[in-house]
């Protein structure tokens, strides 16, 4: 190899060398995720909690987001949100959190959701009523049972989550079983069974009537303005970082909220 060669290469070289180096700053890296303390840990730090508190998240202030299960007024509780906005990993937060604060004789839960694979952590939770998938015999008994148990309990003792892991696919098991739904969401939180519903944020115009059911809402990121103002009111979700953040109302503001890690 000559001379005039080994110019040429080295030119080619430190060319390369200079282009790496400007598609490097012009792309910088996105900075990592946080770590999100664990659950386990951020209950233990929260213990002991009184016996009617249900965790939900934590509030940016470090206090606890909690549902009172012996107060009817909140009602049946709604999270919505774009796909992958964390609306599965919530009501499993929710769910986990049951498990280590609340003995089985105080609160169990029943799941119906479309991918009941999504749930398998929680399959032998002595807290687990039972997993069904939302197109099957089983989660219609499962809400008839649970009307039923509604009927006999005088609001005293143990209370009982549904978490439906989207609502529209319940909503097509039948009549009967939408009539039970709605007995549940208007009359279940007196009688301690109290319903969880996940929407996604693009279905709600499809189930509209039923939002009317819900007085508590969760919401998780949505990108659509307008989407986000049919379930809000008036507020924009897409401030909320997508499966770690959650807001609630406020009065007239939303209180946001973060979710530790389940693992």
């Amino acid at each position: 190899m000559n001379d005039t060669d080994q110019l040429d290469l080295m030119l080619s070289a430190l060319s390369e060398i200079i282009e790496e180096e400007k598609g490097a700053k012009a792309s910088p890296q996105t900075p990592p995720e946080p770590v999100l303390p664990n659950l386990s840990r951020v209950l233990a730090g929260l213990s002991p909690l009184p016996r009617e508190a249900l965790f939900l998240g934590m509030a940016n202030d470090g206090l606890p987001v909690l549902l009172n299960l012996y107060d009817p007024v909140p009602g049946p509780i709604l999270v919505a949100g774009d796909g992958f906005s964390g609306k599965t990993r919530l009501l499993q937060t929710i769910a986990r959190a049951v498990e280590a604060l609340h003995a089985p004789e105080v609160v169990q839960y029943g799941i119906v959701a479309q991918k009941p694979e999504e749930w398998r952590d929680l399959y032998g939770s002595k807290n687990n009523a039972g997993i069904y998938r939302a197109n099957e015999t089983n989660a219609v008994e499962l809400i008839q049972s649970l009307v039923t148990w509604a009927h006999n309990n005088k609001g005293e003792g143990q209370s009982i989550l549904l978490f439906i892991d989207e609502l529209d696919d319940a909503l097509k098991l039948g009549e009967d079983t939408r009539q039970n739904l709605r007995w549940l969401l208007l009359r279940g939180p007196s009688r301690r069974v109290w319903t969880f519903a996940s929407l996604n944020a693009k279905r709600a115009e499809s189930v509209s009537e039923w939002l009317e059911f819900f007085r508590t809402r969760l919401f998780g990121f949505v990108e659509s303005e307008e989407t986000a103002r049919t379930l809000t009111g008036n507020s924009s979700l897409n401030h909320l970082a997508s499966a770690q953040e959650f807001a609630m109302r406020e009065g007239n503001h939303l209180l946001k909220f973060w979710l530790p890690a389940i693992h």
